[in-house]
């Protein structure tokens, strides 16, 4: 059935020249140059403000919890679950891993 040619060692070569001379001629960078850079995520929950997001939602998960206050997902969920051991928030619902928490009301 069908499939494209093989292509002999002699015209790689030469379409790898052409290739070279017209990224020459543009100016273009590596790959890995330059570009917009991804915004930093730091991995300690600010406990001050997880509580003030927490008690302004009415519910809150991991993900927006990280959202919010620019952690990974996974210290998000670890301080939920710490805050539930303390009483400072109850699980209301979710499953399989999909949490959702809700402030206890003092």
């Amino acid at each position: 059935m069908g499939g494209t040619k093989k292509v002999t060692a002699a015209k790689q070569e030469k379409n790898q020249g052409v290739k070279d001379a017209k990224d020459s001629k543009k100016g273009r960078k590596d790959k890995g140059e330059g570009g917009p850079r991804k915004a930093e995520i730091t991995v300690m929950v600010n406990e001050k403000e997880a509580i003030k997001i927490i008690q302004n939602s009415k519910v809150v998960t991991c993900h927006d919890l990280a959202r919010q206050t620019g952690v990974k997902i996974s210290a998000a969920n670890a301080f939920l679950i710490e805050s539930t051991k303390k009483g400072l928030v109850k699980r209301v619902g979710g499953y399989s891993g999909h949490r959702i928490y809700q402030a206890v009301s003092s």
